[in-house]
């Protein structure tokens, strides 16, 4: 319904702040994971969790906005390298260092 309901353009005036800050949340994310990935910090699988997606976003956000010729293919060639490179980085990481916990201990058998 919303495809069909919305308007085809909008202006927006401030645009440059929110894809700033946008830009800004996602270089926060990339970095802090790195730290706590490098201090080997349990956190680290959640802030690359929260970060995962953000590239996505990005990337499909830059595609559907850009103008067709020049700015959708370079809006492409960003979203193919580094963009979902990241994500699935991002998401892989998550997982990997997820902390897991060791399995029940078997308990002697009493004799």
């Amino acid at each position: 319904m919303l495809a069909f309901g919305l308007p085809a353009t909008a202006v927006a005036a401030h645009w440059s702040t929110a894809w700033a800050g946008f830009d800004g949340l996602e270089a926060l994310g990339l970095i802090t994971t790195g730290v706590f990935l490098q201090r080997r910090d349990p956190r680290g699988c959640l802030v690359a969790a929260a970060t995962a997606p953000l590239p996505v976003v990005d990337a499909w956000f830059d595609v559907v906005t850009a103008t067709p010729g020049g700015d959708r293919a370079t809006a492409a060639a960003m979203a193919v390298f580094p963009e979902l490179p990241l994500a699935i980085t991002c998401a892989v990481l998550a997982i990997r260092t997820y902390p897991r916990l060791d399995p029940a201990p078997t308990l002697p058998r009493s004799a």
